[in-house]
């Protein structure tokens, strides 16, 4: 098992009455610049202490996560992470521009000699809002998007591309990816639909914010449509995304969590502020969401999916910690107790890539948890 470090370069500043999109009323350059810099001391150290992959994402117009562009902030990575792959999980295609973005990843692959990992993901549905693309278009968009970047990593002789959403009249990128023929992709495969195009065009299945149930039901089916497609996934085709702490002991990991959760509710936000990405304030967004069909055939259960997510550093007593742990979104607790866990993942799903969160508003204790992993865990769960 492999294990990918995933630091969301969250806005450490003041920030109160969180919404989506958030309003520009605290922002502040100073703690924007000092959030970047810790993000990237964060990756530094993961590097150095072995984690396998380290991984960047692309949301919109909210303090969680500052990276609008994932490939930029990828870019930044190449002077920090030497050894690592990194993990682009990743661009929003279909609100993008597919051969833009075919070039961005080869330039990074280029620039990390073959170390770039492809998520091309379609994204949280507010997303949608952010470059006013029509949600309903979104699974479309997506799978052409995807097959013409693949194209264009490919194909050596230039090519026109006319398709239901994307026209161009020539296409040769330069430069190439590094890795022949392409970096190893990775889609969101949450969906039955997902599941099936992955499993279709022998993708790497990615599970994130989820629960262990839904994620392990998900992954048999995933991997009973690569048989029917007549291929045998192996655990590193799939990715299981949980956020993460580890300190010297059970009862410390616990106190931090909680400490964090209680510092949220009594400053209505604050420092340490989350924002969920499945709760949107502006009712004409939310509007558009729930009618848009983004959801496919199955719209309960990713609906469903997307509620699970809850805000996880806002938990507030041991027994809800718990209750985050038992579904398989939180390892929290000393080194052996997270190696526990993540063994009833593993032998849950049999994702052989653990993608994990940390909570940068610990601070130096995130810089800890990041050491006790790398050292103690690690080493423990390649074997797995």
């Amino acid at each position: 098992m492999k294990a990918s470090l995933f630091c969301t370069t969250r806005y450490e500043g003041p920030v109160f009455n969180t919404q989506w999109p958030q309003p520009g009323d605290d922002y502040s350059a100073e703690w924007a610049e000092r959030s970047m810099r810790s993000t990237l001391e964060r990756f530094r150290l993961g590097d150095e202490i072995g984690f396998d992959w380290v991984t960047v994402a692309e949301h919109h117009f909210a303090p969680f996560s500052m990276t609008p562009n994932s490939c930029v902030m990828a870019a930044a990575l190449t002077n920090v992470v030497k050894r690592a792959k990194v993990a682009i999980l990743g661009p929003i295609i279909p609100i993008l521009d597919p051969v833009r973005v075919a070039e961005e990843m080869a330039m990074i692959d280029t620039l990390t000699n073959g170390r770039v990992i492809a998520g091309l993901m379609r994204g949280s549905p507010n997303e949608y809002v952010t470059y006013n693309t029509n949600a309903s278009e979104s699974r479309e968009r997506f799978e052409e998007a995807l097959q013409l970047i693949r194209m264009a990593w490919t194909e050596t002789r230039p090519f026109g591309w006319q398709g239901r959403y994307y026209e161009y009249r020539a296409i040769s990128i330069w430069p190439r990816p590094v890795q022949h023929p392409h970096p190893p992709i990775y889609i969101s495969a949450s969906s039955p639909e997902s599941g099936e195009f992955a499993a279709h065009h022998r993708l790497g299945a990615a599970f994130a914010f989820t629960t262990l149930q839904i994620a392990a039901d998900a992954a048999r089916y995933y991997r009973a449509q690569c048989q029917k497609d007549g291929w045998e996934p192996n655990p590193d085709h799939m990715i299981y995304r949980l956020a993460m702490h580890v300190a010297e002991s059970d009862e410390q990991a616990i106190e931090d969590i909680i400490g964090l959760g209680r510092e949220a509710s009594s400053s209505g936000g604050g420092a340490i502020g989350a924002v969920s990405r499945s709760s949107l304030s502006n009712r004409n967004v939310e509007n558009a969401v729930a009618t848009s069909g983004y959801f496919g055939r199955d719209p309960e259960t990713q609906q469903a999916r997307l509620r699970s997510r809850g805000d996880l550093d806002r938990i507030q007593s041991q027994d809800e910690l718990a209750g985050r742990v038992d579904k398989g979104q939180l390892l929290v607790g000393s080194p052996l107790t997270v190696l526990k866990q993540i063994k009833r993942i593993s032998a849950e799903i049999g994702a052989g890539v653990l993608d994990l969160v940390i909570p940068s508003q610990l601070g130096d204790k995130a810089l800890r948890s990041i050491e006790l992993f790398g050292t103690k865990v690690l080493p423990i769960i390649r074997e797995l």
